[in-house]
């Protein structure tokens, strides 16, 4: 027997100190979730789960169980079933657009990976400075003129926006942000932003990230020697 212990759950009543990392390991077991589906398999064990993402299986089954997920069956997980319901969880009822601030190589990049994946958030809109893009479609997304921001986002319907610009404009891009109402902003520039609490603000800093890569692998190195 399949035991789900809510059978659904929107972000308005989940619990509010569920940790930023359980939220993403969700959005990784869902991906791993989707390719096991894809690839026929019906069910699946949390030890097997876990070792797919280099955790443990208590780990796995601490997350399911924080948001109120459980099974009491001898064949591990139904997939399809935790699927739908991880998806209950990080799915908003309504739909999410996405625009992109600065459409060079990175910009470019992100519009293409990301598109090509099957999520319901979607990149639907680009915004650029640059003449030669401004008004062509990239990866057949439109690239609109930073001038006409705010009206395109409340046009389409934009919530959440990527930041890719230089990190010398970044600042630039803050009042643009707030006056729109976007509510949400994934920054890939090393700049942090100024922007009030209610925007969800999430910082990607490869160079940062590239730094602690090095460090780790500098003090294991140290530690073979």
């Amino acid at each position: 027997m399949y035991i789900v212990t809510k059978s659904h759950k929107t972000m308005s009543n989940l619990p509010s100190n569920i940790p930023e990392k359980t939220i993403e390991r969700l959005s990784e077991y869902r991906r791993t979730l989707l390719r096991c589906h894809k690839q026929g398999i019906t069910h699946i064990f949390s030890h097997v789960l876990a070792g797919m993402h280099g955790i443990t299986a208590v780990q796995v089954r601490r997350d399911l169980m924080l948001i109120g997920f459980s099974s009491d069956t001898k064949k591990g997980y139904d997939v399809k079933v935790l699927i739908d319901f991880i998806s209950s969880i990080l799915d908003s009822e309504s739909p999410m657009n996405i625009g992109v601030i600065g459409m060079g190589h990175l910009g470019q990049a992100i519009t293409k990976y990301f598109n090509s994946k099957d999520l319901k958030l979607k990149i639907i809109a680009a915004f650029d400075i640059d003449q030669n893009k401004v008004g062509t479609m990239i990866d057949n997304i439109p690239v609109f003129h930073m001038d006409e921001f705010e009206e395109r986002v409340a046009e389409l319907g934009v919530n959440i926006i990527v930041l890719s610009s230089p990190a010398r404009v970044a600042s630039e891009m803050e009042v643009p942000i707030i006056n729109a109402g976007i509510k949400g902003v994934l920054n890939f520039t090393s700049k942090p932003l100024n922007l009030p609490h209610g925007i969800v603000v999430e910082n990607y800093d490869i160079t940062t990230l590239l730094e602690k890569v090095a460090y780790f692998v500098k003090e294991n190195e140290e530690k073979d020697i």
